[in-house]
């Protein structure tokens, strides 16, 4: 079996399901330019406000590109020329949540690091065993992962292959929370549901100003924000918001 990426659209919410749960989800070739297809498309789809990434099945949210599809690649030059699906995940303007469970490793990290929320479920196992095969991951992590927790506790998971528990990738700041496994999909669901309510220019241009503070330095950091806040006060939404303020209601953004 190739296994399957589909998009089922919940309200403003786009549920994108890696679903190939026989082999942990692993990535093929096919896989991948579904996964960057989907992207693309998401992205620019005016209905869709959040993407939510999951896994089908309980054992594995994705455990990277499948050995199998790595080892057929006619030469490097086609390898090098590859679908890079993690990469394609971090490229989605909008928020995206990765509700994780199981084996979370390799390519399958990397497009959880490309989220911007990470739920997970308990169990989850949190890694990347790229060096024990003999290559390192081509899809951010050896640049997102010391960003996000630091250069020594980074270099110890690259460099050992070993996977971390759900409970320390919590305490490192890697998964916003650690959820029972049956409360996964709705935990994550209720999130995504929540930002989707809220102003898409207001949201998109939070995570486009938290990005740029993990490149840039401060001071252009600190404008790059200012201009950000002044794209959404010109998108007008601001006026609804403070409508709905003076008149105690929860704000409806149309856009």
């Amino acid at each position: 079996m190739d296994g399957a990426v589909t998009t089922t659209l919940h309200g403003a919410v786009a549920e994108l399901l890696l679903d190939r749960p026989a082999k942990h989800n692993a990535v093929t070739p096919a896989m991948a330019a579904a996964i960057a297809e989907a992207a693309r498309s998401l992205d620019s789809d005016d209905a869709v406000r959040v993407v939510l990434l999951r896994g089908a099945g309980e054992r594995a949210f994705c455990a990277g590109s499948d050995l199998n599809s790595l080892a057929a690649y006619p030469s490097t030059w086609h390898f090098r020329n590859r679908v890079e699906y993690a990469t394609a995940i971090r490229t989605i303007r909008k928020p995206v949540i990765a509700a994780l469970q199981g084996w979370t490793l390799g390519g399958g990290a990397e497009m959880a690091l490309g989220a911007d929320i990470r739920i997970a479920a308990e169990g989850t196992r949190f890694g990347f065993p790229e060096v024990t095969r003999g290559w390192v991951g081509g899809g951010g992590a050896s640049q997102m992962l010391p960003r996000m927790i630091g250069a020594a506790r980074a270099m110890r998971m690259l460099m050992t292959g070993d996977p971390i528990e759900a409970a320390e990738a919590q305490v490192l700041g890697l998964f916003d929370s650690v959820v029972p496994q049956a409360d996964l999909l709705a935990t994550a669901m209720a999130m995504a549901g929540k930002i989707a309510g809220f102003s898409p220019v207001a949201v998109q241009s939070v995570k486009a100003s938290v990005r740029m503070a993990m490149e840039a330095p401060l001071t252009a950091g600190l404008l790059y924000e200012n201009e950000m806040n002044v794209l959404c006060f010109s998108a007008g939404d601001h006026l609804e918001g403070i409508r709905a303020f003076a008149e105690k209601r929860g704000a409806a953004f149309s856009r």
